[in-house]
């Protein structure tokens, strides 16, 4: 082989490596893109969660007393309709106990308590006696709410707990309530325990025969972790949250752009002891720290040391 065809053999290798160098700079570039994958992350403090039980109840009256006539006979007059109140032995109502070829004075129908009439079903020239009321009178400046607690969870009810009370009349408000009566024993039909709670504080717009959903307050946390339940991954019966560390052209970034978006980082995994679970929401009891950021939506294929481009940040 003469000089000139070796100088041109030489020549051909040179271009072809410059040529192989390209294509897997070029493919490098191309797994490090392919890597970064899109992330919503949430920064994480200490809050407040209230672990809660969950019941149906019913608003009632706290006294609730029948009207009954003192003897039998026609109801002459009627001196009152429903929703008036009256106090202690007002006269209600008459009654007359005249019989054919008999003929006696009206009997007064007075109140036993003082209160708001609730019921007064009869009309006048209607037949009464003491055996049925004629109604009912019921102290409704004070009510409460009912409930029925499953014999499960009797464990987790005591005085003075407090509750979020809702209902279908007053959609999207919350009344605040509290456990003030306790039954000692547990219904044996149905293997449940009766609860009152009473509103703090009352709220004239709440009335009786109302249908009331109770959030009954079992465990109030303060100061703990927080992170949306969606955020926590489990590996090996081990659980973990992702751990942001943001980076801006290979530094680290500065303070005034935490929380801004559309910035690379890297995301480590971190394992982390869960707490209770209430909702959407999960107590971290150790593993994290107020302050840290923590990927809530993406991380399904994430592993530690995962490059990841923050879309939105919580």
């Amino acid at each position: 082989m003469n000089i000139r065809k070796m100088k041109k053999t030489a020549a051909a290798a040179a271009v072809l490596v410059v040529i192989l160098a390209g294509c897997r700079k070029n493919t490098t570039q191309n797994d490090d893109a392919e890597a970064s994958f899109a992330v919503n992350t949430y920064k994480t403090s200490a809050e407040r969660l209230d672990d809660y039980l969950e019941f149906g109840g019913d608003v009632v009256a706290s006294s609730v007393v029948n009207i009954l006539p003192d003897t039998a006979g026609k109801v002459s007059k009627k001196l009152v309709t429903v929703g008036d109140f009256v106090k202690k032995n007002q006269i209600l109502a008459y009654i007359d106990p005249s019989r054919p070829g008999m003929t006696y004075s009206e009997n007064p129908v007075k109140a036993p308590v003082a209160g708001t009439v609730t019921s007064f079903p009869f009309s006048v020239g209607a037949t009464a006696s003491p055996a049925a009321p004629l109604g009912q009178i019921s102290s409704t400046g004070q009510l409460e709410i009912q409930i029925n607690v499953a014999e499960r969870f009797v464990s987790r009810i005591k005085r003075n707990q407090s509750a979020v009370v809702t209902l279908d009349a007053y959609p999207g408000e919350k009344f605040s309530a509290r456990v003030f009566e306790i039954s000692p024993v547990l219904d044996t039909s149905t293997r449940t325990l009766k609860v009152k709670l009473q509103l703090e504080p009352p709220d004239p717009r709440v009335k009786a025969g109302m249908y009331a959903r109770v959030k009954l307050i079992t465990e109030e946390l303060t100061g703990v972790i927080v992170v949306p339940y969606d955020a926590l991954v489990v590996r090996d019966d081990k659980s973990y949250v992702f751990v942001v560390e943001r980076t801006a052209a290979g530094t680290a970034v500065t303070a005034a752009e935490i929380g801004q978006t559309g910035i690379s980082a890297v995301v480590h995994l971190h394992q982390v002891t869960p707490g209770i679970h209430v909702d959407d929401k999960l107590e971290i009891r150790g593993g994290l720290n107020a302050g840290d950021e923590i990927v809530m939506r993406g991380q399904s294929l994430l592993n530690d040391g995962s490059k990841v481009n923050i879309m939105t940040a919580r």
